[in-house]
């Protein structure tokens, strides 16, 4: 099966509908998580190198061998493939 993950964060998803985010009627999202999309809306304004920077915190707590310059470089490949920033491109 293939690894989902939040197109706003890169966060997994997995199977586990308790992260995704939600449309205005409650409807589940399972293109973004709860902290990226709430309600039928993106849950901050912010650019993606914004959220790169928000996300790196998180990076390093899951993967605690990785820097911050690794984590950021890594993050900077893959953010402009996912849907909320490639429509900016």
């Amino acid at each position: 099966m293939e690894q989902k993950f939040c197109q706003s964060c890169g966060m997994p998803l997995g199977n586990d509908e308790t992260v995704c985010g939600t449309e205005k009627d409650g409807t589940l999202n399972r293109e973004y998580c709860i902290y990226c999309y709430k309600d039928g809306a993106f849950t901050g304004e912010m650019t993606m190198e914004e959220m790169i920077e928000a996300c790196i915190p998180f990076t390093l707590e899951a993967c605690p061998g990785k820097t911050a310059a690794e984590a950021r470089a890594e993050m900077q490949q893959f953010f402009p493939h996912l849907k909320r920033w490639a429509q900016q491109s």
